[in-house]
C-alpha cells in the first residue's frame, strides 16, 4: 500500500482509535478529525475531549470540525420530519451520506490527506472485472456495517479506508489494550448520538410539538381499538405500549400521519413480501437490468439477508422476497447484496 496522509475520523472510541492505530503501524502520516456535531456539547467535553487524547497518546495531530449547523439541517431536522409523516428513518444513514462522508472528508481533503479512515466494520478495493469500487461486508459479520454505508458513491469509496474490515471486534479491543489507549474499556454507544436519556419519541415531540397530538388506534377494518399518544411514539412491528383491549397481540401495521392513526393487527398481518424503495444508490452495479434479478436484502440493520427479486420502476426499484418478512418500515433502508458485495440500495417508500 502506498504510504500517504490519512485523515482518521476519530471519536474517542475503541474502532476509531484502533483503526487509527493500524494506519500509523502502516507507515502513513495519520491526523485525527473530528466532529463537533451535538447541539450541547462543549469544547473539552464528550467526544472531542476523547478524540484529543487519544491522539496524544498516538502523537498525532488532532482537528476539530465545527459542523452542529450543518448536522441540525441535515441530520436532525430530517429525522424530525420522517418521524411526523409516519416513517422511522435511520439518522446515521444521512450522518454518513452528508456530514461524516461529505462535509468532514472533504475538510479532511483540504487538510492536504489523500484519504479519508474511519473505524467502521466493512472492507472497500477496486474490482478490476467490474472497473467499479465495491463496497463488502466485514470479516467480522456480528459487526458488519457494510449496511450503513451503502450510500457511499464512486467518488467516496476510491478515498476511503476502512482499517478494522479484516479484524473482529474482540482483536480490535485487544489491540487498544495492548497499545495501552484510554478508548480500550470504552462502552460502545447503543443510542442515537444526538438522542440521551430519551426515547426518540421524546425528543421528537420535544422539537416539534404540532406533531404528537393523541389520536385512535385502530384495526385494518377502522374500528377503534384504542387511543395513542402521538405517532412519533410507534413504529411498525412495535408490540409493546399499545395498550388496546384485545383476545390477542397486537402489532403496528402502519402509521397513518393524514388522519393522525395508528393501524394494528395480528402476528400474522405484520409480515409482508414486497416493498418499493426510493433514493436508489448502486454500488458493485451500475443500474439493473430491466429483467427481474436475484439478490439477498437486509430490511434494516440487523436483519439478516433474505432472498429476493429486484424489478426496476422507474426510479423506483421492488423488491419481492422468496419469504415474508416481518415489520418492513417505511424510512428505513433495503440493501441488496450479491454474496459479501453491497450491489445498491435505498430508502424503503411503501409497503406492498
Amino acid at each position: 500500500m502506498k504510504r500517504e496522509r490519512v485523515a482518521v475520523a476519530m471519536s474517542g472510541g475503541v474502532d476509531s482509535s484502533v483503526a487509527a492505530a493500524l494506519l500509523i503501524e502502516q507507515g502513513h502520516e495519520v491526523i485525527g478529525i473530528t466532529m463537533r456535531i451535538v447541539p450541547q456539547e462543549k469544547t473539552g467535553d464528550g467526544v472531542v475531549a476523547a478524540a484529543r487524547q487519544v491522539a496524544r497518546e498516538l502523537g498525532i495531530r488532532h482537528h476539530v470540525v465545527d459542523l452542529r449547523g450543518l448536522f441540525r439541517r441535515r441530520v436532525i431536522d430530517p429525522f424530525c420530519r420522517e418521524y411526523a409523516a409516519g416513517r422511522t428513518p435511520n439518522p446515521c444513514l444521512a450522518c454518513n451520506l452528508r456530514v461524516k462522508f461529505g462535509a468532514l472528508l472533504s475538510r479532511a481533503r483540504r487538510l492536504g490527506a489523500a484519504a479519508f479512515a474511519t473505524g467502521h466494520y466493512a472492507r472497500v478495493d477496486f474490482d478490476e472485472a467490474r472497473s467499479r469500487w465495491v463496497l463488502r461486508q466485514a470479516a467480522d459479520r456480528a459487526k458488519d456495517q457494510s449496511y450503513s454505508l451503502y450510500q457511499l458513491r464512486q467518488d467516496q469509496l476510491a478515498r476511503v479506508l476502512f482499517p478494522l474490515g479484516d479484524i473482529t471486534k474482540s482483536r480490535a479491543r485487544a489491540r487498544a489494550a495492548a497499545l495501552g489507549l484510554s478508548a480500550a474499556e470504552r462502552p460502545e454507544s447503543q443510542q442515537i448520538c444526538f438522542v440521551s436519556d430519551e426515547s426518540y419519541g421524546q425528543f421528537v415531540s420535544r422539537h416539534r410539538r404540532e406533531v404528537s397530538p393523541p389520536g385512535p388506534i385502530v384495526d385494518r377494518s377502522g374500528r377503534v381499538l384504542g387511543q395513542h399518544r402521538g405517532i412519533v411514539f410507534y413504529t411498525v412491528g412495535q408490540r409493546h405500549g399499545l395498550r388496546v383491549a384485545s383476545d390477542r397481540a397486537r402489532y403496528v401495521l402502519a402509521i397513518d400521519a393524514a388522519e393522525n392513526r395508528v393501524v394494528v393487527g395480528g402476528e400474522d398481518e405484520v409480515m409482508e413480501r414486497e416493498l418499493v424503495m426510493r433514493d436508489i444508490n448502486y454500488v458493485a452495479i451500475p443500474s439493473l437490468p430491466e429483467a427481474a434479478s436475484r439478490f439477498a436484502a437486509r430490511i434494516r440493520s440487523g436483519a439478516r439477508p433474505a432472498v429476493c427479486r429486484a424489478q426496476p420502476e422507474g426510479r423506483r426499484v421492488r423488491l419481492r422476497f422468496a419469504r415474508a418478512q416481518r415489520a418492513i418500515t417505511p424510512g428505513q433502508a433495503a440493501v441488496c447484496y450479491e454474496g459479501e458485495t453491497v450491489a445498491f440500495g435505498g430508502i424503503i417508500d411503501t409497503v406492498a
